[in-house]
């Protein structure tokens, strides 16, 4: 599990046009940087409470038992805090605010949306679909899970933390740690956006992080087989069936112009002898 940067500050929330008077006493949780504020529903005078220690500053009884409160929501925060990290879900001040509040967990996540997309577009295989573009969206789900674990140390992520760094962060990963060339990056996180954009459309996400993405994809210069080339590898000899089936196949779409998912189609009788 990633190490995440959690703290909780107790604070006086003064109003803009404070005078005197008390001052409602505030939790602010923060993660990362990212910030989420609990009213405590108690308050105190400014002059009387001591910001270093988050608490109030006396002897009395009632001090003592306002102190002792702020003290049991401490430990609350905290134990929400345990429980987001048990979750095995990305840590965020959010997510640590609502687990302690105890709102329904109305979570859906990034693994589950692709997994969902896929398991869809498997059906449809044959239909709309083509096997290569499920096998295309099975891989970029290999490289989200791998990302996620690599950068996050979870197993999955709340869909609505995808924003910007994280597009920015997978765009790095692919380029860096897995070393793919710059228009399969792009293309990988252009399928990523149509997962997003379903989320959207279902309400599991509130802002699209793809406002400000500028992927493009480069011109290949593409090398092309000469007839002499062809007929090497036509010419060559292999031990193994599968082999010479591949090597048949490839010739056969140089020579016709046929993708290989079309060939892949071909069954006996398909087509039939003009007279």
């Amino acid at each position: 599990m990633m190490k995440t940067n959690f703290s909780l500050l107790f604070y006086l929330k003064k109003q803009k046009n404070y005078i005197s008077g008390n001052v409602p006493i505030y939790m602010r949780i923060t993660v990362q940087g990212k910030r989420a504020e609990i009213a405590t529903s108690r308050d105190c005078e400014p002059g009387r409470w001591n910001a270093r220690a988050g608490r109030v500053i006396g002897s009395k009884e009632d001090v003592k038992m306002l102190n002792v409160y702020l003290d049991q929501l401490q430990k609350s925060v905290y134990l929400a805090h345990q429980a987001v990290v048990n979750s095995g879900l990305f840590i965020t001040a959010e997510a640590i605010k609502n687990k302690y509040l105890g709102k329904a967990d109305s979570i859906h996540t990034l693994m589950e949306a692709i997994k969902d997309h896929n398991e869809k577009m498997k059906s449809l295989v044959g239909k709309d679909y083509v096997q290569g573009t499920l096998n295309r969206y099975k891989v970029l789900e290999s490289h989200l899970s791998a990302f996620v674990t690599s950068k996050y140390g979870v197993t999955d992520i709340n869909i609505r933390n995808i924003d910007q760094a994280f597009l920015n962060d997978f765009d790095h990963y692919l380029r860096s740690d897995k070393n793919c060339a710059n228009n399969y990056v792009v293309k990988n996180i252009k399928n990523l956006g149509k997962i997003l954009r379903l989320c959207l459309e279902k309400g599991w996400m509130e802002k699209d992080p793809f406002i400000v993405y500028k992927g493009k994809t480069k011109n290949v210069d593409r090398y092309y087989l000469n007839q002499e080339e062809l007929s090497q590898i036509a010419a060559k000899q292999f031990i193994s069936e599968r082999l010479r089936q591949v090597r048949d196949v490839f010739i056969f779409c140089c020579f016709t112009g046929l993708a290989y998912v079309d060939v892949f189609q071909i069954k006996t009788g398909t087509y039939s002898k003009r007279q």
